[in-house]
Formats: structure tokens, sequence, C-alpha cells
């Protein structure tokens, strides 16, 4: 009778961890908390963030009938998902971020993904950004781009049962500051920073659940590809290696083939890019040129993941 009450009780001991687990992996809200925030506006900054916004997120959020950062509708994500906009990022109202935010809160947003409302959404994550890059973004959203003109929201976002659950994989990032550029002349550095905020270990790595986003090269399979993705038919898909082995992009394009690959979507061989591979059209040779630098310098421990 002892043993079976000291079963019992490691078992509810067990049943209660396991409850309060779930308990934290189904919050939604985390709070904002009140900081000091000042952008700074100075020569350059507007084109930089603006090199950094349609990098970062103009796939997704630019609509190119309108010409417009208005978002738009998701479509290559499943369904079963639930029914997907991006967010206006347009001077529109009260409704788009930006004029809903203030700087110390769109900062806030872009470093932990925790918007001003407390909830947490699951595809901004960005810890590691420069507090430069942070500032450069916001001035941006700030300015009078023809971009940012005040556009009519695309759509609102529908969660199903199964998209929420899924949104509830990832957690909160903390708000880390202090953190400086690389120099630009250290292009291995510099490409290493690239391949970390445009968030290309997210698919380029084993699988989302095994994700370091304050330390990325430490996520499981950095940049050993493996993820299952569906392209636009339909197709099971996985992602490519990007690391420097004997089959890996990296070592099979030359850095011109693998920066027009990056800017046109289109590979040297002519296949188009699957999704959810974004153009990225808006990369200076520069950029491109640094990720190539440090996607051929990653040594081989990374491959033995």
């Amino acid at each position: 009778m002892k043993l079976l009450n000291t079963y019992s009780l490691k078992l509810l001991t067990v049943a209660t961890a396991v409850f309060a687990t779930t308990l934290y992996s189904c919050r939604t809200h985390f709070g904002m908390p009140e900081h000091d925030y000042t952008r700074k506006n100075t020569a350059g900054t507007i084109e930089r963030g603006r090199n950094l916004v349609y990098n970062l997120c103009g796939e997704c959020q630019f609509d190119a009938s309108l010409s417009s950062l208005s978002g738009r509708k998701i479509v290559e994500l499943p369904r079963s998902i639930g029914t997907i906009y991006s967010a206006n990022l347009t001077h529109y109202g009260t409704t788009g971020i930006v004029n809903n935010y203030s700087d110390a809160q769109l900062a806030y947003l872009l470093k932990t993904g925790i918007k001003n409302d407390g909830r947490f959404i699951p595809y901004m994550i960005r810890p590691t950004m420069s507090d430069e890059d942070v500032n450069d973004i916001i001035c941006f959203l700030r300015s009078d781009d023809p971009a940012l003109t005040p556009s009519q929201m695309a759509g609102k976002t529908h969660l199903s049962l199964i998209g929420k659950l899924a949104s509830h994989t990832q957690k909160p990032q903390p708000y880390i500051t202090g953190i400086k550029n690389p120099d630009p002349a250290n292009a291995v550095a510099n490409g290493k920073y690239l391949v970390d905020i445009l968030g290309c270990y997210h698919c380029h790595s084993k699988n989302i659940l095994g994700l370091d986003y304050q330390q990325p090269e430490r996520s499981k399979g950095f940049m050993r590809g493996g993820m299952k993705f569906k392209n636009s038919e339909g197709k099971k898909i996985r992602t490519p290696w990007l690391i420097s082995n004997e089959t890996s992009i990296s070592k099979n394009y030359s850095a011109e083939q693998f920066r027009q690959a990056l800017k046109s979507g289109v590979t040297p061989y002519g296949r188009r890019l699957d999704f959810p591979m974004p153009i990225f059209k808006y990369l200076t040779d520069k950029q491109a040129d640094d990720m190539y630098a440090y996607l051929n310098a990653l040594s081989g421990k990374n491959r033995k993941q």
C-alpha cells in the first residue's frame, strides 16, 4: 500500500508538471513593458531602413499590384492553418502597425515578436538585430516613402485550431539591446549577421523546434537543410544544404551564380526556386557576396550535427 501511495504521488507530480507546461504553452499574451526609446534619423538612415524592410518583410508585406507595403494574403501557406494576411505597414488610420505603435513598441516587436496588445506573433523574431538596424527600420517606417502611403488593409487573419496550435510551438525572445553591426569590411562576419536577421537558417536547418534565435549556429542541423514544405504545386520538398560540403549550394555555385539566384529566384540551371524561398531582389551585390563568403567559411562541425 505504501508503495502504491508513493507511485500515486509521483504520478500526480508528473501530471501536475505536464498540466503546468501545457498551460504555459497555451499562453497567448505576454505584455509589453514600458521602456525608453528615441529614434535617430541621420544621413543614410532612411535608405538603409528601406533596404532592411524590403529584404526582411517585403516578400510578404509588399503588394506588387498596389506598389504598397499594405500587406497581402499569404496564399503559399497551407489552408489547414487558416486564412493569413500580412500586416499593413502603411500610414493607414489607426489599424496599420505604424500609426498604432510607438517607436519603443516597434523596437520591442522587432526583437521579441510581442505586439503592443501583448499577443505573440511567431514569424517576426529578431532578438540579435543590431540597435542601428532597428533604428533604421523604424525611421523608414515613419518616412514619406511612396510605398508607405496610406492604403487599406488587405484583409484580416483568421487562424484555424491547427494554426493556433502551430503558433504556440515558438515563444517570445528577450529584448536585447547594445548589439552593434559587424564591420562592413569583414565579409564573413557581415554575411553571418545577414543569414541571421534574414532568417535563412529558419528554413535551412533541421526543424523549426530546434532553432536557437539568440545563437543561430547552435540550431539543430544548422544550415544542413531538411525541413519539409510543399511547393506551389503541392509537391513535398525539403530545403537544401547551404553549408560547405560537396553537395551544398555554396560549393556548387560561384559567387555570381549565388548572387543571381538570390536576387532573381532562378538557379543557374534555369529552375525556379520553390516556396518558401523568397526572392531577395533588393539585396545589394555586397550583401549577397558576404552571405556567400560566410556559407563557405562555415566549419566542418556544423556538418556533423
